[in-house]
């Protein structure tokens, strides 16, 4: 008698969304296009700051917060309110000085009669808060209790008042430009609203070339109005589009790596580390190397984050999540040169996280 063949049946899995899919394609290649028609734009009223849009760009696409600090007058407010009407969102700015009170930004309950029934009660009247955009400038010239009234908006994208919940609308970023903190009239920002910006952006004074470029701009006339690039819907399907971006196995280690390294005391922690740190970054910026290496992937037309692009954002999400000791600062040391340090100090041999990821 033949011996029954054994059969078995394997459960297929569900097919994964993947960045691959065709429609998928075609809007990185419209991201890829939008960044450059962006930038088209921004040349009528900007002149350089390359790497300074494109971190805007991707904290934007990334659904991040981003601040933007340098001295004054080096056109940071024009370049966040040209890149709003690029964008064709809501845009309000707020000007951030010592007098400005937590109500001035969220809105406040007021006191009102009701025409129908003749009683009196309160009603929330929103604040420049409930816009897609917020221009918080020069935020670091207004007290830390103003400040943390973009704590909670940030986060959790609401506000509460009056013991009700007002969500805002999506898509929600604030940009902020601060002054250096050596400069008169400053407070610094608190760690915990420090840590609620993805990057931290430093702008920085142009280039004689570019210097001559603003003055034959500017002095003749010649600037115009950016024009719409990207509509809301649009926004909103681009930053959907980022999450699916796949992330391989050893990116996640390398990032995971890097920032672990920045906390002293820890296994792993370089000797320098624990002679200059004071604390390290926490998980936020392991999240947000990873969201922000999705975002600038796609923004140049890839279907994959790689190491280069962790380490060119290292700088930006990990030089305002770490505090210096007095050691440090007494030798002059700046959190970029710690971060700089860590990037030659960390292995980024993909071969070494693939393994390791087996």
């Amino acid at each position: 008698m033949a011996e029954a063949k054994k059969t078995t049946t394997r459960k297929r899995k569900a097919p994964s969304k993947k960045v691959t899919d065709i429609d998928d394609v075609k809007a990185v290649e419209k991201l890829r296009e939008a960044r450059e028609q962006i930038l088209s734009e921004l040349r009528h009223s900007i002149v350089g700051m390359d790497d300074v849009i494109d971190q805007v760009m991707i904290s934007i696409f990334a659904r991040g917060h981003g601040l933007l600090e340098g001295v004054p007058g080096l056109a940071k407010t024009l370049l966040v309110s040209s890149i709003a009407k690029c964008l064709s969102l809501s845009f309000r700015r707020i000007q951030f000085t010592p007098d400005l009170m937590p109500s001035d930004i969220t809105g406040a309950e007021v006191l009102q009669d009701d025409p129908e029934t003749g009683q009196r009660k309160f009603t929330f009247n929103k604040g420049p808060i409930f816009a897609n955009m917020i221009l918080a400038d020069e935020i670091n010239r207004t007290p830390p209790k103003t400040q943390a009234s973009l704590l909670e908006a940030m986060q959790e994208k609401m506000v509460s008042a009056g013991g009700e919940d007002f969500k805002l609308d999506p898509p929600f970023f604030v940009l902020a430009t601060q002054n250096p903190l050596e400069q008169e009239g400053t407070y610094p920002l608190p760690e915990a609203q420090l840590d609620r910006f993805m990057f931290k952006i430093h702008v920085e004074y142009p280039t004689e070339e570019e210097e001559i470029g603003i003055m034959r701009q500017v002095t003749s006339g010649s600037t115009t109005e950016p024009k719409s690039v990207l509509t809301k819907k649009e926004i909103l399907g681009l930053q959907d589009l980022v999450l699916r971006v796949p992330v391989a196995d050893h990116i996640y280690n390398y990032a995971a790596k890097l920032v672990r390294a920045t906390r002293p005391g820890q296994e792993g922690a370089p000797e320098f580390i624990n002679d200059w740190v004071s604390f390290g970054t926490g998980p936020r910026a392991c999240l947000n190397l990873i969201m922000a290496g999705k975002a600038r992937a796609i923004l140049q037309g890839r279907f994959n984050v790689a190491i280069d692009d962790i380490q060119t954002l290292a700088l930006p999400v990990m030089r305002h999540r770490m505090g210096l000791n007095f050691a440090a600062q007494s030798e002059g040391v700046k959190t970029d040169d710690v971060v700089r340090k860590l990037l030659d100090e960390i292995p980024s041999d993909e071969k070494m996280y693939q393994a390791k990821s087996a």
